[in-house]
């Protein structure tokens, strides 16, 4: 019992810390963008390593590779939750692709558009070009990139296809891919699916018996030897099946 009401305390603490750290971003967001360079980029990482502690997740990265990171990569992942769209921000140093519903998200798509993200209309192939020439200008600037290849969160289990964005970026720029597999162990609670919305799921992370999310990051993979992009996505869709067999199976 003790042990419960001081977690809650403490939880209670990081989301004011959180609230406070975020009615700040929010105010720098309304500077000119000339203003909201690189570092508000910065502090929109830190601000999501406050979030993650404020939801009481035990963020986990487990380094399964054996090769050291590239210098740069195009991170692709999983997308069973929308943990990951603030906990791949806090570990590593990216610039996201997310819908552009995210944009209207009060609070959260203002600081993300200022920490320049890259928005699409999954169903506006005019939008989905946009959306492709930005990375590709984002890749060559020398950013690292990360986009959910399954096109969405499709459950916890991994989608029957991968979309081929992010491996025709990185044909096109030369731009390694880097693989990171997600395991959240209580996985239905994690799980995003409808009717749930944003709140709901951080009540839920909040209340899980199992707080503990994974993230097992392996080998880049380069682009060379691949015929074209729907053969690098189906080979790396391949890796995450086998994953899948050894993490949640």
């Amino acid at each position: 019992m003790l042990r419960s009401i001081a977690r809650w305390l403490w939880l209670l603490w990081c989301w004011l810390e959180l609230s406070v750290f975020t009615l700040a971003l929010y105010a720098l967001s309304w500077l000119p963008r000339a203003f909201t360079g690189n570092y508000y980029h910065n502090l929109s990482r830190t601000w999501c390593k406050y979030l993650v502690r404020a939801l009481g997740i035990d963020l986990r990265l487990h380094q399964k590779n054996r090769k050291p990171l590239p210098d740069q990569y195009i991170l692709i992942s999983n997308h069973p939750s929308a943990l990951e769209d603030f906990a791949i921000p806090a570990l590593f140093d990216i610039y996201p692709l997310g819908k552009q519903g995210v944009r209207q998200w009060y609070f959260i798509g203002r600081i993300s558009d200022r920490a320049q993200s890259i928005f699409v209309k999954r169903d506006d192939p005019e939008s989905r070009h946009a959306a492709l020439e930005k990375l590709i200008e984002y890749a060559k600037s020398g950013r690292n990139l990360a986009i959910f290849p399954e096109g969405g969160c499709k459950g916890r289990r991994i989608y029957e296809k991968f979309q081929t964005g992010a491996f025709d970026v990185s044909i096109q720029t030369g731009v390694p891919v880097l693989p990171v597999f997600l395991h959240y162990e209580e996985q239905e609670r994690f799980e995003w699916h409808e009717p749930h919305t944003l709140l709901h799921k951080f009540w839920h992370y909040m209340t899980a018996q199992n707080n503990h999310a994974n993230y097992y990051v392996y080998d880049a993979i380069s682009p060379n030897g691949f015929v074209d992009k729907d053969a690098f996505a189906e080979h790396v869709h391949g890796m995450y099946l086998e994953w899948q067999k050894r993490y949640l199976d």
